[in-house]
């Protein structure tokens, strides 16, 4: 079974940057996609990023917030997922949620498309 461990969270300011890792043990994300999702306080759990599973190039989808802000990517020989936050902004806070799912076509949006989940990471933007 897959396991997620999600880290690079931490406490940044207005327009400051924050690459978020992803880290699978248990078994590799070879021909699963991923997402990641967040949810800020008092809020349901959002859709964020996601990317499909390819040996050649996976295809990638944005929420419209962090579009041109945000990038989802994937190194398979590190069995990693990376998001990286640019131009980050106060609304931008929230626990940051990677997910894989079984199946590697997509990306996908929806949380019931998603298998295993990791336990999140704190994200803190300041103005």
């Amino acid at each position: 079974q897959v396991q997620l461990v999600e880290s690079g969270g931490g406490l940044v300011l207005a327009g400051g940057s924050l690459r978020l890792s992803c880290a699978a043990s248990g078994g590799t994300l070879n021909w699963h996609a991923m997402g990641w999702f967040r949810q800020a306080p008092g809020k349901e759990r959002e859709f964020v990023a996601g990317i499909s599973w390819s040996w050649t190039g996976s295809r990638t989808l944005y929420e419209d917030s962090v579009k041109g802000r945000f990038t989802i990517s994937r190194d398979n020989a590190k069995n990693t997922v990376y998001l990286q936050m640019n131009s980050l902004k106060p609304e931008d806070t929230a626990v940051y949620y990677c997910a894989a799912s079984r199946s590697g076509s997509g990306p996908k949006v929806g949380e019931m498309e998603y298998n295993y989940w990791g336990q999140g990471t704190q994200v803190t933007v300041s103005s």
